[in-house]
């Protein structure tokens, strides 16, 4: 799933770990990652080690880097639910990284606060908005511009209906959870005026409710994890997006789009503040409503599509280069 990322950027890696195998657990992954990087820091002796996001992939590269004593940048710094279980495990990947960071690149001020207020040093904490967004917009003006091509072909889909996208993968949702999330969709889909697009996550506990309860649907269209390209024009193309990620969560606002969290808590409440995101959980019923909502309701569809993003201009790659070189 990273390879195509690297490609369109142009970042070959030196070393490839090349760690995934099927159903593995978080801790034989966890072990693994550890147990592969302790050679890599002993040979490379980095300067420096830079780690990004909430994944397990940052704490154990983080922690890796701290059994070398190799000091450590987190990029994405800040972000808090206060809530050890949600989302699991990032809530918790991100709070044992902040520990051992010495170095703090905070999307906003909000995040920046929150470091703060657990005593790291104001020194240490540098407010940069989110690399994230430099991509999302990197690749929407190539994409408008005619420079790149999507790469993939929507002529499947009906242009008099309106297109919902939908991303679901959270640990916390296995089970009851998802299996209420693909009801909820069940429901939106036999309004007969949308069509849903859900890129399905490979994870086996997110392939078998959703093929189960979805497939054959002709308003719902499964497809295979999406390169990110493909991804960003889906996501141009949508009405409304539906997600559980974090980083949609963050890449909405940038392209305007009215966003649905299959969440109870987020670590981003910047744009839940700012109005273009809600919270909906795994409810069925709040799923249905709140998009029967934004369907029905222009009014309420073009109060959170105004384009408002608290996490970044763009520019926050320049910044933390920057703040490195000067280190």
């Amino acid at each position: 799933m990273l390879d195509q990322v690297l490609g369109l950027f142009g970042v070959v890696p030196d070393i490839d770990l090349n760690l995934m195998q099927p159903g593995q657990t978080l801790s034989q992954s966890s072990s693994r990652m550890i147990a592969a990087l302790e050679p890599v820091m002993q040979e490379l002796r980095p300067d420096i080690a830079i780690v990004q996001g909430d994944t397990t992939t940052t704490f154990c590269g983080a922690l890796a880097a701290f059994y070398a004593r190799v000091p450590i940048a987190h990029i994405e710094a800040g972000l808090r639910t206060w809530d050890i279980h949600q989302p699991f495990p990032e809530e918790m990947n991100r709070v044992l990284t902040g520990r051992l960071a010495a170095y703090h690149f905070a999307a906003t001020r909000w995040a920046a606060d929150n470091l703060a207020k657990e005593g790291v040093a104001a020194s240490s904490i540098h407010v940069t908005g989110n690399t994230g967004i430099d991509a999302v917009l990197h690749v929407r003006d190539r994409l408008e511009s005619g420079e790149v091509l999507s790469a993939r072909d929507w002529s499947f889909l009906n242009p008099s209906k309106r297109l919902i996208v939908v991303t679901a993968h959270r640990r916390e949702s296995f089970g009851p959870g998802f299996e209420r999330i693909c009801k909820a969709l069940l429901e939106i889909a036999a309004r007969g005026d949308v069509e849903i697009v859900y890129p399905v996550h490979p994870n086996p506990n997110v392939i078998e409710p959703v093929n189960r309860l979805l497939a054959g649907n002709p308003a719902i269209h499964l497809v295979e994890p999406l390169d990110y390209i493909p991804f960003v024009d889906l996501m141009r193309r949508a009405y409304l997006l539906i997600t559980d990620s974090g980083g949609v969560q963050e890449e909405g606002p940038s392209l305007g789009k009215p966003i649905l969290v299959l969440r109870e808590k987020t670590e981003r409440p910047e744009a839940v503040e700012a109005g273009t995101v809600k919270l909906v959980g795994t409810d069925e019923n709040r799923i249905v409503s709140e998009t029967r909502l934004l369907l029905e309701n222009a009014d309420f569809h073009a109060s959170m599509t105004r384009v408002h993003n608290p996490y970044g201009d763009g520019r926050a790659s320049d910044r933390i280069f920057d703040l490195i070189r000067s280190f």
